[in-house]
């Protein structure tokens, strides 16, 4: 039934592939594209007159009003819609700035049709969506509020830096260690919270609110 759609929008300034996109994600009967706009300024525009999507898949480099700079917008002003990043590359720290900015997930624009679809479902359903980089346990932990695992103060300031946009290059240094130390810090993080990528440590670190960002 439509009413059981999600709606959806796309936000990407290359129109071939918005328009890909859109033309293929109006193929399963789960989903209704509402609108489709070319950067953040124009989809202010269109959330004015159009009906709202519960989902919105944004690009990050526009022009105008970028996807940092709306994904914000969103966060502040239409905090239900949720948004997934559409990401070119593994990136991590353009999604870590996205998800810092309000982004509730991200995936690659290579994925597959049914793969994007997935993630839609999941992030509305969820509210919270990561790539197959990323332990399905974050996923699970929104709902379930597990118990978060006790950290030592090392691990702490190494998490909190992880949630930043230095690299790991300059986390040693601000922590005046090696980086083998660092590799050595983050894969103890990944193993405790059963994570695989800084991605899912950012993304763990807002659900369980361990730190104001």
């Amino acid at each position: 039934m439509e009413t059981d759609q999600i709606h959806i929008a796309i936000v990407d300034d290359h129109t071939l592939f918005r328009n890909g996109v859109a033309a293929l994600m109006s193929e399963f009967k789960e989903l209704k594209v509402v609108f489709e706009a070319e950067n953040g300024e124009q989809m202010k525009q269109l959330l004015a007159k159009s009906p709202h999507p519960k989902v919105i898949l944004m690009d990050i480099n526009m022009p105008l009003m970028d996807g940092y700079a709306a994904t914000k917008w969103l966060k502040e002003n239409r905090p239900q819609i949720k948004v997934l990043a559409l990401s070119m590359f593994e990136d991590d720290q353009a999604v870590i700035r996205m998800i810092r900015c309000g982004a509730s997930g991200y995936v690659l624009k290579e994925s597959k049709p049914r793969e994007l679809l997935e993630a839609i479902k999941t992030i509305n359903e969820k509210g919270v969506y990561i790539n197959e980089m990323v332990s399905g346990k974050l996923i699970r932990s929104v709902a379930e509020k597990e118990e978060i695992p006790e950290f030592s103060k090392r691990e702490l300031e190494f998490f909190k830096l992880c949630c930043s946009e230095l690299t790991y290059k300059e986390i040693a240094d601000q922590m005046f260690v090696s980086p083998r130390t660092v590799d050595n810090y983050r894969e103890a993080l990944f193993l405790k919270l059963n994570l695989k990528s800084r991605t899912g440590i950012v993304l763990y670190a807002i659900q369980h609110e361990i730190f104001k960002f």
